[in-house]
């Protein structure tokens, strides 16, 4: 059973950075979509960044330019670098990944989601 656990989430001021970073067990994330979604409190979970089936790399539009997603040469684990976050990147993230994916498919049934994970930006 794949299980993906989230870390590195906490309290920050509007500006500072902070590195997620979700580890797969019994699973390689190699040609598999992976992405980030957060949930902030009230809202629907929205797509933050993802990587396709062909390493190529996708964000939304409110963090272009301010989060990094990435994942290391083993492929087990999976990384969401934010920098200058802002109180309304304040939510909590999850992981997910599974099948193939190519684009920017962030309404691709993901079959494996973590636990999520706290970040709160405060102004």
């Amino acid at each position: 059973q794949v299980h993906l656990v989230e870390s590195g989430g906490g309290s920050v001021q509007s500006g500072g950075s902070l590195r997620l970073s979700c580890a797969a067990s019994a699973y390689s994330f190699s040609k598999m979509c992976i992405a980030w979604w957060r949930q902030a409190p009230g809202m629907v979970r929205e797509g933050v960044a993802l990587i396709d089936s062909t390493d190529k790399v996708f964000y939304a539009d409110s963090v272009k330019g301010r989060f990094t997603i990435s994942k290391d040469s083993t492929e087990h684990t999976l990384y969401l670098q934010m920098d200058n976050l802002l109180p309304e990147d304040t939510a909590m993230y999850y992981c997910a990944a599974g099948g193939n994916c190519y684009g920017a498919s962030f309404t691709h049934p993901f079959n494996y989601w973590g636990q999520g994970i706290r970040v709160t930006v405060s102004s």
